[in-house]
């Protein structure tokens, strides 16, 4: 074995049962950052959870797996999971591997309090042993199958896990905001120095907005119907109609003496995520049916979708990458690089202290636990809950994306306004 390929191993092994930073074995990857690395992990930890809890859900795949997996009734004896293996899957068996994973995160957001530097035993737990760390969330995630009194901590854990999923939503469109401004002040600033920034900024705004009203115009077209689908018209008025208000907010004098960064870069990034939000909705609604010819006909669906898979499909792909996002807001900073010897450059960008609150994030993780129980079992229809029929049509799931729009336009709006009305707490 070359020496190269050992301090690789050694490395890896180093990162699974050390503080050591995680890294890939190839040398020819990008550098990566230590803080980068470490929340990587949490966030294929978490994943990892996720893809298990759609498994759960999908009677296809319980199907599918006693139909091809040997002596698959008589491993569910020896396993006590009653017949076919009935207690690991469905809405029950989701909500006591989430509320494993939801105990560790809450576990490390309570142990990293407080943390302020890099070299301390805590963060060292918080940026290594990784093979630790996967043992412990599997056995949290199987210590809910062994809770007592399990039909009380069913009822009693829905409420939690409602709760913990609105302000996981609040949070996220929180961040959201917060990210519009950091972007529009950084290129605003950039400016002065060189003017191809503003017409970047000039462009990327024109992009965003275009985005904004084709996906308006997209919705007017597939998602009314003359005869029916009232509030699909009612709130793509409201949600175009807040969208261009905010935006003239964001340019109008008032607003620019006491905010002069504001600008039409964030109304265009909010509008964007409102008609997305907007348009999955829509997608989540139940479906409206008309008498047209003597037959019922559906209305208000896109209609070159497969059954009504192919703009759900859309919303879930969407809606993961976006949420997954609020995970990677980096702080970058410049520091010395480290070479990982037969692998990646790893750059420990934390010398000087952490560039991230580890209390707030895993905070944030255990939130995303919940949110991530109560979406896959349909909210508030979860004993006829099914992962194929995720997004068929649920007036709960509707009304919580249609309020998240609502949400995220008043968070929007109150950033633009509360300087203005305070303006000596912003002065000094």
């Amino acid at each position: 074995m070359c020496p190269a390929h050992s301090c690789a191993v050694f490395l890896q092994l180093a990162c699974c049962c050390g503080s050591a930073a995680c890294s890939l074995c190839c040398g020819c990857c990008p550098k990566i950052k230590q803080s980068t690395s470490t929340r990587f992990m949490y966030t294929l930890f978490f994943m990892l959870v996720t893809v298990t809890c759609v498994i759960m859900m999908s009677p296809t795949v319980e199907t599918a797996m006693r139909e091809n997996i040997p002596f698959y009734t008589k491993m569910c004896e020896k396993l006590n999971a009653g017949e076919n293996c009935s207690t690991l899957v469905g809405y029950s068996a989701v909500y006591k591997v989430c509320f494993g994973m939801a105990c560790f995160f809450f576990f490390f957001s309570v142990f990293t309090i407080r943390v302020r530097t890099s070299t301390g035993c805590r963060a060292a737990v918080h940026n290594g042993f990784w093979f630790f760390k996967f043992v412990a969330l599997l056995a949290c995630c199987a210590g809910g199958f062994f809770l007592p009194n399990q039909e009380k901590f069913l009822e009693v854990w829905r409420y939690v896990g409602a709760f913990g999923g609105f302000l996981f939503i609040i949070i996220q469109l929180m961040l959201l905001v917060q990210f519009a401004h950091r972007w529009n002040q950084n290129w605003s600033s950039g400016v002065k120095y060189n003017k191809i920034w503003y017409a970047a900024l000039a462009l990327v705004t024109l992009v965003l907005f275009s985005v904004a009203v084709g996906a308006l115009v997209f919705m007017i077209m597939f998602y009314t119907d003359p005869e029916a689908c009232f509030l699909n018209k009612l709130f793509l008025g409201v949600n175009g109609g807040l969208c261009f208000v905010v935006s003239l907010l964001a340019i109008s004098p008032c607003i620019q003496t006491f905010q002069p960064t504001s600008g039409l870069l964030q109304s265009a990034i909010i509008s964007v995520y409102v008609m997305y939000l907007t348009f999955s909705a829509l997608a989540s609604k139940p479906v409206e049916m008309v008498e047209r010819n003597g037959k019922n006909v559906t209305v208000c669906v896109f209609p070159y979708k497969s059954g009504l898979q192919s703009d759900t499909n859309i919303v879930t792909g969407v809606g993961t990458f976006l949420k997954t996002g609020v995970f990677f807001i980096y702080f970058p900073e410049d520091y010395d690089d480290e070479k990982t010897a037969g692998g990646q450059n790893v750059k420990y960008d934390e010398k000087e202290g952490t560039i991230y609150s580890y209390c707030y994030f895993h905070f944030v993780f255990f939130l995303g636990s919940l949110y991530v129980m109560m979406t896959v079992t349909n909210w508030f229809h979860y004993e006829n809950a099914k992962i194929e029929r995720l997004l068929e049509g649920s007036w709960s799931v509707f009304w919580i994306k249609m309020a998240s729009c609502w949400v995220c336009l008043f968070l929007y709006m109150w950033t633009l306004v509360v300087p203005m009305l305070f303006p000596k707490r912003f002065q000094a």
